[in-house]
This record gives C-alpha cells, structure tokens and sequence, in this order.
C-alpha cells in the first residue's frame, strides 16, 4: 500500500490515548452444544436466512449454494431456507431479527456491523487495502479473529467471512477524480459513522438509506451518487440513474455472516459441523467468484456506454489518502491502537 504505511506510522505516533473498546478473551473450551451422538439428529431443524440482495449477486448466490450443500450434508435433516432482497427485513431489522430468534441467519455488510459493534469500523478507513489477497489475509489473520470476538459479546455467533468487492464511487454531478470534486453532491452511504465523516470531511452531503431504496431515492433526485460494488451497481441498476462511475476501490464491501449464538449452542454436534462445512466450501467459492463476477459486471457497465468511467491512478489515489488524513487519525483514536495497528501493520 504505496504511501500508506507512512502516514498511518505518523497517526498512531501520534494517538494519545485511544478508547479501548474490549475484546472477549474467554474462549469456552467446551461447547455447549448437545454432545450425545444421536440426541437432537431425528429432529429436522428449520433455519431462516435473511440477505437484502438479489438473488444473482455473489451474495444472494452463495446463500443459496450454502442451502443447498448444507441439505445434502444433513440428509435433509436441516433446512435453510433463503428470503432475498430485504423481503422480510431490512440491513438494521435483521440484527434485532436474529437476536430474537425470528431469522437464523444474517449476512450484513461490515459497515451495517459498526451500528452494533464501532470495532467493526476499521474495515471503512478507507483506502486500506490494495486487492483482494490483502484482504483474504485479513480475514484469515488476527484482524479476522478479533473482529468475531468482538461481535461474539454481543450474542451473535461469526460463522464466516464473505466477499463481494471493492467499492467504486458512481454520480450523476460531474466526474470525480480528485477528492474535492464530490464536494456537494449527496451520496448515500451505509450507517456508519466513518463513512459519513470520510464524505462530510471532502466537502459532500452523506445520508444514509436501506439498499432496497437507493434506485429510489437516485430516481427521485433526492441523492446524486452511491458507493458500490460493480456488481450491485450492475445487479440494481444504479448505473441507470448515473452518469459517471469512478473506479476508486476505496473501501472493501464484504459481509459477516452471523447467527445467533445461543441458537448455535443448542444445535447438534454434527449439524454444527456439517454447518461449518458448507460453509467453508461457500466461502472458498465466493472468493472466487465475486472477483471474476465483479471483473464481468464492470466489463458491462464499460460497454453499455451509459456511464463515463475514469480509473483512479496510484497517484491520484495517494492525493486521496493524504486529503483524508484528519478521518484517519480521528478513527485511530476511536477504534483503538491495538485494533488499527492489526489492519495497518498486518504482515503481508
């Protein structure tokens, strides 16, 4: 990450004090889970699985590969069954869904996680990562690890990291190359407290909306830009309502999949890791995939001519980095030094 290293080295020399947002350090070392061979494996277990994505996007995909390997590894005895595009909740419903019990499983974005979790806010610094290798050592590595503790002491249970891609900036204002050049247009963006400083910091007016409403509210003129994956911009029609799409890589747009931890302890030992199976196999081929998917959509956003499309340089992407300094060196002293230091410093 050309020139990123060295600022950040200047932001955490710089950190004072940091608010120590804790970590869970008590790994159970026993599960909780039923451990008799049989108990519990003649009864067939039902679990809803709520995504606010179309069905052909790598996400809306993988969850339905997961139903099926997960039937097929449990003779039918566990279901999953899937509920697409926001149909039963949207982002924010579903964590309060899962606690209660009314879905199993979720698969929010890392920024919709940072309502519930501000560790979760390092994934939105943007400008982080380079490609997707960086970003599969991350999740792989500490960083990964103490993401999941973190969300753990909340009661949701982390099953799994999953890809889509890296974000790109998309408007219908003016095109956008340099950082000040989004100053005024109104963008939607996640919930998250980063995202909104990153653009309220450049000058832009960020607000937040469900995704199932961003067509909507582009159609309406109520925002003038989005930031996106090629493959939800593709997927959703963004594109139609746009005039220009930058390609940025800003940030990286992946999901945690989550459940409810005490529904997770009741389960099976052998659901549980005929469960943990599926999803290991899922998530290998999401890897995959949404890299050569998110490669196809941008090949059909470039040819259909309704876009003006500029790729940001190495160089102009440091002009970016070093415009948004002050959001770096706030956030080093919100998330924590440790926390940051995992993501900045992580060995590549």
């Amino acid at each position: 990450m050309k020139g990123f290293i060295a600022i950040l080295a200047f932001l955490c020399l710089g950190v004072i004090s940091a608010i120590y947002i804790g970590f869970g350090t008590d790994v159970k070392s026993e599960p909780k889970a039923i451990d008799v061979e049989m108990e519990g494996l003649n009864e067939k277990y039902v679990l809803k699985f709520s995504h606010v994505v179309a069905e052909n996007t790598p996400k809306g995909l993988a969850a339905a590969m997961f139903a099926k390997l997960v039937r097929e590894k449990t003779d039918g005895w566990v279901e999953v069954q899937i509920f697409p595009n926001g149909v039963l909740y949207d982002a924010q419903e579903e964590f309060r869904a899962l606690l209660e019990n009314e879905v199993h499983l979720i698969a929010p974005a890392f920024s919709e996680v940072t309502v519930h979790d501000p560790n979760w806010m390092v994934m939105d610094l943007p400008f982080v990562f380079e490609d997707e290798l960086e970003v599969k050592r991350a999740f792989e590595g500490e960083l990964g690890k103490k993401l999941f503790e973190s969300i753990e002491t909340r009661g949701y249970k982390g099953v799994a990291y999953w890809d889509n891609g890296f974000k790109q900036f998309t408007n219908r204002i003016r095109p956008v190359v340099k950082p000040r050049d989004v100053e005024g247009i109104a963008v939607r963006v996640m919930p998250s407290d980063v995202l909104m400083d990153t653009y309220k910091h450049l000058g832009a007016s960020p607000s937040t909306h469900s995704f199932n409403e961003v067509y909507e509210t582009l159609s309406s003129g109520q925002i003038d830009g989005t930031e996106n994956t090629f493959s939800n911009i593709y997927s959703k029609g963004f594109y139609k309502q746009q005039e220009y799409m930058t390609v940025t890589n800003h940030n990286y747009l992946g999901y945690a999949v989550l459940m409810n931890a005490e529904f997770w302890d009741a389960l099976p030992l052998d659901h549980q890791k005929n469960i943990e199976d599926a999803m290991g196999e899922v998530t290998d081929w999401l890897r995959e995939y949404a890299k050569s998917h998110n490669q196809e959509m941008l090949e059909k956003l470039k040819g259909g001519n309704s876009l003006e499309i500029h790729f940001l340089t190495e160089e102009e992407k440091q002009l970016w980095r070093n415009e948004l300094t002050p959001v770096y060196q706030k956030y080093s002293n919100v998330i924590g030094e440790e926390l940051v230091n995992e993501l900045l410093y992580r060995e590549d």
